[in-house]
């Protein structure tokens, strides 16, 4: 099964959350090899994901956000072999107030969620809250 856009119930609960916070958001995402665009144009998933970055790179900035980390995954050492990822980072918002602003933004759905809708074959977005750290696991 694949993860696209956020079931119902878990976006539910992620509103029930504390919303004045800041939050990291871990964000996996594998790429389809061509982009499945619903009136048929032809493009490789990456260049529809980059479409969906140049669309969406302005109101993510407008609201705060910024990327704090990235990678290109090569191997999961432990985990399932089927979850292999094109594109790993973490965004990090200001709030939820800001991540849910960035997403009810009608620029951000109606010109940038189409191209991630068409890129994105499989992808896990998991909220966290920042804790500091100094270096320690716990």
């Amino acid at each position: 099964m694949s993860h696209i856009d956020p079931a119902r119930d878990a976006f539910d609960r992620f509103k029930d959350l504390d919303r004045d916070h800041p939050l990291e958001m871990l964000n996996l995402i594998r790429l389809r090899e061509r982009a499945a665009y619903p009136d048929g144009r032809e493009m490789s998933g990456l260049d529809a994901y980059k479409a969906y970055g140049a669309a969406s790179g302005p109101v993510f900035q407008r609201v705060g956000g910024e990327i704090i980390w990235r990678g290109r995954p090569e191997l999961t050492l432990i985990g399932p072999a089927s979850e292999s990822w094109h594109i790993a980072f973490i965004a990090r918002y200001p709030s939820a107030r800001a991540f849910l602003e960035m997403i009810s933004d009608p620029v951000y759905a109606e010109q940038a969620v189409p191209h991630r809708q068409a890129a994105v074959e499989d992808s896990r977005l998991i909220r966290h809250a920042p804790l500091d750290g100094g270096g320690r696991f716990v």
